[in-house]
């Protein structure tokens, strides 16, 4: 044996007895394009994206990166599904209720009218079966899904004209996201399903009456106060809406475990980074608004109860018609009718008392 061999099993063998095993293959860089369907303004949401791709840069050490890219650059912000679907980008961050015209089930992934709030929600995908069923259905897209992030319940948005009862809701062009139209326009209103890069100059045209987008924190970086004085609440329409990574399932098939741990491990964390950051920026944004004379008001009961018995007859006649809507919502109803049993003696009667304290 020569000298070169000598020195090379030795140093095999030290390897070896240190309990170590050599290095075989190098694993292979890994390069991915994320479409949002925001835009870059929009710190909260745009934000949660690069803080998801930052993060999936660091746990891998540089070998899994992924850019981000707002709406508009890539594709439409409701043209991320497609997107995806199809490979043209591996993976998305949108609110799945934008693409309910492909099927309401989309709905469930994120919020439907009197739904669930944003902590049942993370719970009905974490520890019922709220991820097992939207896994199931998002298969059919060739998409794989995972949680990414949450706003809490939403503001009802921004009216030129007061809302005193349900019938002032006739006829009113209101920029409302996804599912929440179908009711709304049993009500009488015309939903417009706008970007939220449109809504401004859509609201100070007059092409659209109202206009709802999340709560306080974007609402006042979009300026939509300077073009509507009345700023209503709560979007019942969005008790707890949740966003969602979208993955081309290709893509996802072709990751290390390793990496596949990193994608959820990341998103986790932008998850509750997005609902921590609304919850934390939201009081000083309302508190902006007051002092620039919003009127702030609360819906009218009558409407609210109005809106509560059409989305109940929506839900009976999807369950007719969508065998995919009727499997997930009875599920997602069920869990729903729990909770809400639950949260009346802890969360609602604590939140009740403290509310009304002068702290």
């Amino acid at each position: 044996m020569d000298r070169r061999s000598i020195l090379k099993n030795a140093g095999i063998a030290g390897v070896l007895a240190a309990g170590v095993a050599p290095a075989v293959h190098a694993q292979a860089a890994v390069r991915w394009r994320l479409a949002s369907s925001f835009p870059k303004s929009l710190d909260t949401l745009f934000g949660g994206a690069e803080l998801f791709a930052k993060k999936v840069k660091e746990m891998s050490g540089g070998k899994f990166e992924i850019t981000t890219h707002a709406a508009g650059e890539l594709m439409p912000a409701f043209g991320v599904l497609d997107g995806v679907q199809n490979g043209t980008v591996e993976c998305a961050h949108t609110a799945p209720y934008y693409f309910f015209g492909k099927d309401e089930t989309f709905a469930l992934d994120c919020a439907i009218p009197f739904g669930l709030n944003s902590r049942q929600m993370t719970a009905w995908m974490v520890h019922g079966n709220g991820m097992k069923l939207m896994r199931e259905h998002y298969a059919k897209y060739n998409i794989v899904n995972f949680m990414l992030g949450n706003t809490g319940t939403q503001m009802g948005g921004w009216f030129r004209k007061q809302i005193k009862s349900s019938a002032d809701l006739k006829g009113l062009k209101f920029r409302v996201g996804g599912f929440a139209g179908k009711v709304l326009e049993r009500m009488g209103a015309v939903p417009q399903n706008i970007p939220a890069g449109e809504i401004y100059q859509s609201l100070e045209k007059g092409t659209i009456d109202a206009a709802e987008w999340i709560s306080p924190y974007d609402d006042l970086k979009l300026g939509l106060n300077k073009v509507a004085p009345f700023y209503y609440y709560p979007g019942w329409w969005e008790g707890g809406p949740q966003l969602t990574l979208m993955v081309n399932q290709k893509a996802y098939d072709a990751l290390s475990p390793e990496n596949k741990a990193i994608v959820e491990a990341a998103s986790t964390l932008a998850h509750v980074d997005i609902q921590a950051k609304y919850d934390a920026f939201n009081p000083g944004a309302l508190k902006q608004l007051a002092a620039q004379k919003t009127k702030v008001l609360p819906f009218p009961k009558e409407m609210m109860d109005v809106a509560f018995k059409h989305s109940q007859a929506v839900y009976s006649e999807l369950n007719e018609k969508n065998a995919n809507w009727k499997k997930v919502y009875a599920d997602y109803s069920k869990f729903r009718a729990d909770q809400n049993w639950w949260f009346r003696f802890g969360e609602a009667r604590f939140d009740s008392f403290m509310q009304a304290q002068k702290l």
